[in-house]
């Protein structure tokens, strides 16, 4: 019953947002359209806390304002919600297939979100350096998964270069993020688990590593404590 409420709630109200940002998306500058976005993602988060009984819990201190780039375990469709409602005003990375839902791809770009091709290659380097380029002159945090695509809880995928361009070539502190959300909001599963998701700001990294190294510390830090909340999740 808790399932069908909240996913009932939750894809009514995303239908109400989606409306009133792309409207609000039609004026200039990103004030009012990122209010909203924040306002849809804080009222999620009550959602899933007072319907669905998922419970959040930060540990860390999330950089709100502050240029750095947040390289997140990626296993709900829940996680950008999430760490939009606790971190504030961010700006995503995000594969191209979102721009097939409808009016989701006109607000992320309203929002400045760097749209890059999930297939890779030239054309998404290219849509990357786009994005680095404008995002010199901001302060937010940017979002982004460095694995690419969803994953199952236990399960980890290489991580993709692209991270690495931000971090070397915007000179940022790069946030690892862990999670064990993907225990409560499967992917994007209909079914929704009650419980205590947390959402973990690790240390940064920052910046001046080698490709090599900074790839290889990154990935066993997220996917080394994500394995960790995934045990304390299960028991």
């Amino acid at each position: 019953m808790r399932t069908f409420l909240f996913n009932t709630l939750y894809w009514g109200m995303s239908g109400v947002y989606a409306i009133a940002c792309a409207i609000l998306g039609l004026i200039p500058g990103r004030f009012f359209l990122m209010h909203a976005a924040r306002s849809y993602t804080r009222f999620t988060v009550l959602l899933m806390k007072y319907v669905a009984g998922i419970r959040v819990e930060v540990r860390g201190t999330p950089p709100k304002n502050q240029p750095v780039i947040l390289a997140a375990k990626h296993q709900s469709w829940g996680d950008g919600i999430v760490l939009m409602a606790k971190t504030g005003d961010i700006n995503f990375v995000v594969g191209d297939h979102m721009l097939k839902f409808p009016l989701i791809g006109w607000v992320l770009q309203r929002m400045g979100a760097i749209v890059v091709n999930n297939s890779g290659g030239r054309k998404s380097i290219e849509a990357l350096n786009d994005g680095i380029a404008r995002s010199q002159a901001e302060a937010r945090p940017i979002l982004i998964y460095p694995e690419g695509h969803l994953t199952e809880v236990g399960e980890t995928k290489p991580f993709r270069s692209g991270v690495f361009r931000l971090y070397r070539n915007l000179e940022r502190p790069v946030v690892p993020v862990a999670t064990n959300l993907g225990l409560y909001w499967p992917q994007q599963d209909w079914a929704k688990n009650p419980g205590t998701a947390v959402i973990e700001y690790l240390d940064p990294i920052e910046p001046g590593l080698s490709k090599e190294d900074f790839m290889k510390t990154l990935e066993s830090r997220v996917s080394a404590r994500t394995r960790e909340l995934e045990a304390e999740g299960r028991s």
